[in-house]
């Protein structure tokens, strides 16, 4: 029976593809991050465009070789976000692979942004699926966004989303990276800079720069170069770069509520991962987050997009 979900995403860090089975509501999820040479923080999307081309064959092989016969519909995240003009030359590996993978095997086609699909693995991994066919508000903080969006259910798309607000410079994401390879962690440095941050015992009263409901990151990052230059404990300066970012989203999250009113709120994106920001969002405004391996970028959300516009009768 043909009843499988395939999604393909080719981001800036991480290719991978997985399968979404609705009859037991579950995700089979391959992944790779792409190599980054020590204290490098990023890579070009030449370098990125390349190291899809190697990934994917090996990754999409193994979940054919599982799910091949089953597959009735396969997505690829096309563009970072949903507005025009939004492009990067990384998300057009995935496109083609799904492109080839859906005439040859006969399958279903659809394009979803790389936005969307993180709002979406949010959803699913968190158990909120009800809130596909509601309005909310998302949060998708990473390396390249950190964007605060108005979420409504739409026939073509799943999911149509307004950004309301976003970052003024910085991407919360690329400060994490840059405060941690500045530490000597590796990238992306998420997750080293969150376990070396818990080492602090530092309180710091933040009030972050903030205008018209966006925030800035920029200050962030200079601060973190004087706490080093001036010999301070890399966990202090590392506990101050989490609570910059943890009081920026709160703001924008009270401003966020202030405009559209209470609505649910879903927390997506890598940063969203951290320890101490979960537990200080979670605390204050009940916003729903999910696994770490769901916030980071993944192809769960595509392929869970590719059921649901299968599956709705609008």
């Amino acid at each position: 029976m043909k009843n499988k979900f395939l999604g393909i995403d080719t981001s800036n860090y991480t290719s991978s593809c997985a399968v979404y089975d609705p009859e037991t509501d579950s995700i089979d999820s391959l992944i790779k991050l792409l190599p980054v040479s020590t204290g490098q923080v990023g890579l070009r999307q030449s370098d990125a465009v390349f190291h899809h081309t190697k990934n994917l064959p090996p990754l999409l092989s193994a979940l054919c070789e599982r799910h091949a016969e089953q597959l009735c519909v396969v997505s690829s995240s096309f563009a970072p976000r949903s507005s025009e003009g939004s492009y990067m030359p990384c998300f057009s590996v995935g496109e083609g692979y799904a492109d080839v993978l859906s005439a040859s095997l006969k399958l279903k086609n659809y394009k979803f942004s790389h936005q969307a699909g993180h709002v979406a693995a949010a959803i699913w991994s968190s158990g909120q699926k009800d809130l596909v066919d509601k309005t909310f508000l998302a949060f998708h903080v990473s390396g390249g966004t950190t964007d605060v969006l108005l979420v409504k259910p739409d026939v073509q798309n799943v999911f149509a989303i307004d950004i309301i607000a976003s970052s003024l410079d910085l991407k919360a994401g690329q400060a994490v990276d840059r405060v941690g390879v500045m530490l000597g962690l590796d990238f992306p440095a998420g997750p080293e800079l969150d376990r070396l941050s818990q080492k602090s015992n530092r309180q710091y009263s933040i009030k972050p720069f903030f205008k018209d409901g966006s925030c800035s990151f920029s200050g962030l990052q200079n601060k973190c170069e004087d706490m080093l230059k001036k010999n301070e404990e890399p966990s202090d300066i590392a506990k101050y770069c989490i609570d910059y970012i943890c009081a920026a989203i709160r703001v924008m999250t009270q401003s966020a509520l202030m405009k559209c009113g209470e609505l649910p709120i879903v927390y997506a994106g890598g940063v969203m991962s951290n320890s101490i920001i979960n537990k200080t969002l979670t605390t204050e405004f009940a916003g729903v987050f999910c696994p770490p391996e769901f916030s980071s970028d993944n192809a769960a959300g595509t392929a869970y997009l590719g059921y649901i516009k299968e599956s709705r009768k609008w």
